[in-house]
C-alpha cells in the first residue's frame, strides 16, 4: 500500500510580487483600502506601504472606515484644489469733516521748481562809464596809471625827456578814450576801454614822426608830473612841437 505525500504546509503567494512564500519565510497579512485583506512577503512591505496598506496587526490602531484612496492629480489639479485667497478688506479712509458754511479745501497742486535765476553780474566789477568828456578822460588816465604802459612811459621820459601828451575821447566808441604820448623821435598810442574790467589798456599803434598822427589827437591837453604819472593838463611842451 502506497503512502500519500501531502505538503507540510499550504502554498502561500505574495499579493504584491507574486512569488511562492518559502518555508521558514513569513507572510504578513495587509488591508488594503475597501478592507481587502492580502498577504505580503517581508521583501514587499515597504511596496505594500506605499499603496496605502495597513498591517493588519495595527489595524487597532486605525478608523474602522478606511480613507478612500484618490487617483493621484496633476499639478494644475493641485491647485484648482486650492481655495482662492480672500480679497483683503478694503480700508477704510475717514473724511475730516468740513467746516460748517466752507467748502473743502482743495488737495494741494504740486509745486513745480522755481526757475534757475542767471546769475547776475558782481556790481564791484562792473564798471561805470562816466558820461561827460572831462570825466571820461580823468576816468582813462587813471586806469592808464594803474598799468603797465605807464611804467614803460616814465622810463622813456628819463631819457627823452617829457612827451607831448594827448587823451581824446572816441568820436565812435562811447566807452574809449585815446592816449597819445609823443617824443620829437617817436611816439606811441594807447586805447583805453572804460567799459573793459579785465585790460582796459592796450597799445595800439607807435612811431617815429609826430606828423603820423592824426590831428584831432594832436591835441596836447595832459602831461607828465616827476613819477611819470599822466595827469590832466596842458603839456609842458605845449606848442613846441606840435604840426
Amino acid at each position: 500500500m502506497k503512502k500519500e505525500l501531502r505538503p507540510v504546509h499550504d502554498v502561500v503567494t505574495c499579493d504584491v510580487c507574486g512569488r511562492t512564500i518559502l518555508k521558514g519565510e513569513r507572510a504578513e497579512a495587509y488591508l488594503a483600502p475597501g478592507g481587502h485583506r492580502h498577504q505580503v512577503c517581508d521583501l514587499c512591505s515597504l511596496r505594500a506601504q506605499h499603496e496605502g496598506w495597513i498591517r493588519e496587526s495595527a489595524a487597532g490602531d486605525v478608523p474602522t472606515r478606511m480613507p478612500r484612496s484618490e487617483p493621484r492629480r496633476g499639478v494644475l489639479g493641485r491647485l484648482r484644489r486650492r481655495p482662492a485667497a480672500e480679497p483683503a478688506p478694503p480700508v477704510e479712509q475717514r473724511e475730516e469733516p468740513a467746516a460748517r458754511g466752507d467748502a473743502p479745501a482743495p488737495a494741494p497742486a504740486r509745486e513745480r521748481p522755481a526757475p534757475a535765476r542767471p546769475r547776475s553780474r558782481d556790481p564791484r566789477h562792473v564798471r561805470a562809464i562816466p558820461t561827460t568828456a572831462q570825466a571820461k578822460v580823468d576816468r582813462a588816465l587813471e586806469l592808464f596809471n594803474g598799468s603797465t604802459h605807464q611804467r614803460t612811459i616814465a622810463g622813456l621820459a628819463r631819457t627823452l625827456g617829457n612827451p607831448f601828451v594827448s587823451a581824446q575821447p572816441d568820436t565812435t566808441q562811447g566807452s574809449q578814450v585815446s592816449v597819445v604820448v609823443a617824443w620829437e623821435l617817436s611816439w606811441y598810442r594807447y586805447r583805453v576801454d572804460l567799459g573793459d574790467e579785465a585790460d582796459p589798456v592796450m597799445m595800439l599803434d607807435k612811431g617815429e614822426e609826430i606828423e603820423q598822427i592824426e590831428e584831432d589827437l594832436r591835441e596836447w591837453n595832459a602831461r607828465l608830473d616827476a613819477d611819470g604819472r599822466v595827469l590832466a593838463g596842458h603839456s609842458v611842451n605845449d606848442g613846441g612841437s606840435e604840426a
